[in-house]
């Protein structure tokens, strides 16, 4: 049998004519579909089309690593970047190795203009034991987003990040001697506008100095023992889980004349806690009101009642009320919540376990007569859902039918 001829596959200049119309667009455009593809492998390999396309991921502005397994290849790639400006680099691992990480984020630090997302997927990954991955100092950055799977994170002594202004860190442990709050204020971070930090270990004191911060989010930050912030600029401030009330008492300075959102879900201590002049307050959210418990919960409800009457006057108030499952010789504590602050747009929260709530709904309500809205949010059991719904109606009838109020 004779054997059939090899038929030549056509080149992609031979399909049209003596040169391709896609390899003919210009470098730009051909960088624009690229960049459609989010993901600097993908692009690379576009390169078999044609010669044309060799060098043209290279030329990328913004380069995007998924499920990188070898972090060697990210280094030779961004050795090998050849665009005027990296404008975004995103990181995607698996795991979490500190050894390899560091070897690219100093030319990441040397090449980048805007935004690093480094994004570790592995859950509680507990690394004592590698050595901790330095930080650089990214002078040009703008933005910085790590999630590292608690990998341990020296951060750097010297060097300005003069113009980042988003800063997000994640389930990271910080190690060494330079501090977060020395990092985060202005002699550091001239143009910071937005500080998230959650999940982070080894956090024991934070003081922040800032001339440029107007958002601060905090969370779980389980080694926090104080919590200094100076920030005439700062208009939302988020505090949650940072103090453990068992531990020890909160510590906490505030200096932010014009902040307009303050939401404190966390312990409170006014003897400790200082939140200082507050004027231009307008959003007030605090932690859950228990309204059964023991007698050590009456510390925990004291404080936030006396959280309530710290504040004369607010637009939006936003407060819960828990309901524990198991009521049976346990206190009945909403006597303590003896003023709220006039507001117009009360946000209230209810997990019921099943127990009726229109007594306490009701208590709340009483005080509040300037409301002109009500946002009632009910956590329940769906085997208790019409029952719920029958005191809801009760109590914001007869409420509603009160002179001055439209709830």
């Amino acid at each position: 049998m004779e054997s059939m001829p090899k038929v030549r596959r056509p080149k992609l200049s031979d399909a049209g004519g003596d040169e391709d119309h896609l390899s003919a667009l210009h470098d730009d455009t051909l960088i624009q579909i690229l960049l459609k593809l989010c993901c600097l492998a993908a692009a690379a390999r576009t390169s078999i089309l044609s010669r044309r396309w060799r060098h043209l991921w290279a030329l990328l502005p913004k380069l995007h690593f998924y499920n990188a397994t070898d972090p060697r290849r990210i280094r030779s790639a961004l050795a090998a970047h050849e665009a005027p400006t990296l404008q975004e680099l995103v990181i995607v691992r698996q795991d979490a190795s500190s050894g390899p990480t560091g070897a690219w984020l100093p030319i990441a630090a040397r090449r980048l203009s805007g935004l690093l997302f480094c994004h570790y997927l592995s859950q509680r990954v507990m690394a004592r034991r590698r050595a901790a991955l330095k930080l650089p100092c990214f002078e040009s950055a703008t933005g910085i987003y790590m999630r590292l799977g608690f990998l341990r994170l020296t951060l750097p002594p010297s060097g300005v990040f003069a113009r980042l202004s988003l800063l997000h860190l994640f389930q990271l442990r910080l190690h060494g001697m330079c501090e977060l709050g020395a990092i985060v204020s202005s002699p550091r971070c001239p143009c910071l506008g937005r500080l998230l930090v959650d999940d982070v270990r080894g956090v024991g004191g934070l003081a922040i100095h800032s001339e440029s911060l107007g958002q601060i989010e905090l969370y779980n930050l389980p080694d926090l023992q104080q919590l200094t912030i100076v920030a005439p600029s700062l208009h939302q401030l988020k505090v949650q889980d940072c103090f453990a009330p068992v531990a020890r008492q909160p510590v906490a300075s505030i200096s932010a004349p014009h902040l307009l959102q303050l939401a404190w879900i966390d312990d409170y201590d006014q003897n400790s806690v200082n939140l200082g002049e507050m004027a231009h307050l307008q959003r007030l959210v605090l932690q859950q009101f228990i309204v059964y418990g023991k007698d050590y919960i009456a510390s925990h409800n004291r404080n936030c009642a006396l959280l309530l009457r710290r504040f004369e006057c607010l637009h939006n108030l936003v407060i819960t009320l828990h309901c524990p499952p198991d009521i049976a010789n346990k206190k009945y504590f909403m006597e303590d919540i003896t003023r709220v602050p006039d507001v117009k747009l009360l946000g209230l929260g209810i997990t019921a376990c099943g127990h009726s709530f229109g007594a306490s709904l009701f208590h709340v309500l009483r005080m509040c007569t300037a409301i002109r809205r009500l946002n009632l949010g009910l956590i329940v059991a769906p085997e208790h859902e019409k029952l719920c719904a029958h005191q809801v109606v009760y109590v914001i009838s007869h409420q509603a039918g009160k002179p001055g109020n439209s709830c």
